[in-house]
């Protein structure tokens, strides 16, 4: 089915005051997929195909992506959570596997990281997932400190009223992409979320883990893989050799078959 068809088949339900656009497909052992920044759940029609031919696959958009509303004001991964942990609740699940993109591991990582959880999280897929913060060059740093003396200034009563654009116009210049094409409450979520090094949480990642990487990946280095790899105690690393950031769409087949692999070797386990 398309991506298109998969969001005529999608579903909302209320998580506090948030109405939370969904995908529920398939039937068995239930799969939880967790979007990458700026994503949706249709981006994912090809993976959410393959996983539904022998699980039940839950894919929400999360607060602030597709079809689903923005959280109420700036949040933090832990509020993303607080979300997951409600959501969940929601399907009075018990036992789960994992599947995660991007900034859906950094939600994973304090997910798993949590306490007494009503729930048991049984394998775990990372695809070019973010979690540990880049070291920054000493030029880095140092742009860092100008920009910000720059903005302190010109943020000042008498030169933002003779520049009044002279802010934005420094911030579309050093912001990334995905910054720049935030809403202001979008924006204040993201520098709070990749501003947060979860490196220390990695390794208590105890399920099954399976890593999936692009090789060419400057969003999330392979460097970070092989990293996470290291980490966690029950990990293997499928390296998508000349893809980027996005292995799952730019390999489907070869990240496909590690998916059918991975979790066929669980029923294997099992029995």
């Amino acid at each position: 089915m398309s991506g298109a068809g998969r969001l005529e088949k999608s579903v909302v339900k209320k998580i506090d005051s948030i109405a939370v656009n969904y995908i529920d497909e398939g039937e068995g052992d239930v799969v939880l997929l967790l979007h990458g920044w700026g994503a949706n759940i249709t981006l994912y029609a090809g993976m959410i195909g393959v996983l539904s031919q022998d699980h039940r696959v839950i894919a929400p958009d999360m607060p602030g992506f597709g079809r689903t509303p923005e959280p109420p004001e700036p949040w933090c991964v832990d509020d993303y959570v607080d979300f997951i942990v409600k959501f969940l609740a929601s399907f009075e699940l018990r036992r789960f596997s994992v599947v995660v993109h991007s900034f859906g591991g950094r939600v994973l990582f304090k997910l798993n990281a949590r306490k007494d959880l009503p729930f048991t999280i049984e394998r775990a897929v990372l695809i070019d997932s973010a979690g540990i913060l880049p070291k920054k060059t000493l030029r880095q740093r140092m742009s860092l400190r100008c920009y910000q003396a720059a903005r302190a200034v010109m943020s000042t009563r008498i030169l933002h009223f003779l520049y009044p654009d002279a802010v934005d116009n420094m911030r579309r210049r050093r912001g990334s992409a995905d910054y720049n094409s935030a809403t202001p409450t979008m924006r204040a979520t993201l520098v709070k979320v990749v501003n947060e090094d979860l490196e220390p949480l990695i390794h208590l990642m105890k399920c099954p883990t399976l890593l999936i990487w692009g090789d060419q990946d400057t969003a999330t280095p392979l460097a970070d893989g092989r990293k996470m790899e290291e980490l966690i105690p029950d990990a293997g690393l499928v390296v998508c050799e000349g893809a980027g950031h996005f292995s799952y769409a730019e390999q489907a087949p070869k990240v496909h078959g590690a998916l059918k692999a991975f979790f066929a070797s669980q029923v294997s386990a099992a029995g």
